[in-house]
């Protein structure tokens, strides 16, 4: 998480860091813990196998900050095709990874404080330079995350999002 100043909670009139400017999970949606301890599944910081059937990796998505310059991300996991994933993959570590096409994929991430579901949503993932974390186009839709990236998230937006997740947490 990222922190951005200081800001009085409209939830519990308390003063916190922040808000974030960046919140993500460990792994995708579909991803038990107990699946670590069974063959054909694998989870790292950026790369999950399941059953070695479903592949993801992990991305950002960016969304620009109304009147800044500043961007507010998530960190969320996108399902590949087992070709992209190997692809994705083989290239790791190869800088010319950013000459690569985006890849196709559907939003693995629950992003809780969205609805409908951010769960599915059409994506398509963009290679960034070697020891930087791929970044997530969505389909231009009028689902509420696609209308942010695309027209950007207030700092009030950002505000009540830290407010939600904050307290989620309490619970």
């Amino acid at each position: 998480m990222t922190s951005h100043e200081r800001f009085r909670c409209t939830l519990c009139a308390e003063e916190h860091a922040g808000p974030p400017l960046s919140y993500g999970t460990r792994a995708p949606a579909y991803w038990r813990d107990d699946l670590a301890s069974q063959p054909g599944n694998l989870l790292t910081a950026d790369q999950c196998v399941i059953a070695n059937e479903h592949f993801f990796i992990r991305a950002r998505i960016v969304l620009p900050i109304v009147d800044s310059s500043d961007a507010f991300e998530w960190s969320a996991w996108v399902s590949l095709s087992p070709d992209n994933y190997q692809r994705a993959c083989g290239l790791w570590n190869d800088p010319a990874r950013v000459n690569e096409r985006p890849y196709f994929g559907w939003l693995s991430t629950e992003l809780t404080p969205y609805t409908p579901t951010t769960l599915n949503l059409k994506t398509m993932v963009h290679q960034t330079p070697v020891g930087l974390t791929p970044v997530v186009e969505l389909e231009p839709t009028d689902h509420p995350l696609a209308r942010q990236q695309r027209d950007g998230i207030t700092v009030e937006q950002i505000q009540t999002l830290a407010e939600q997740l904050l307290h989620a947490e309490q619970s």
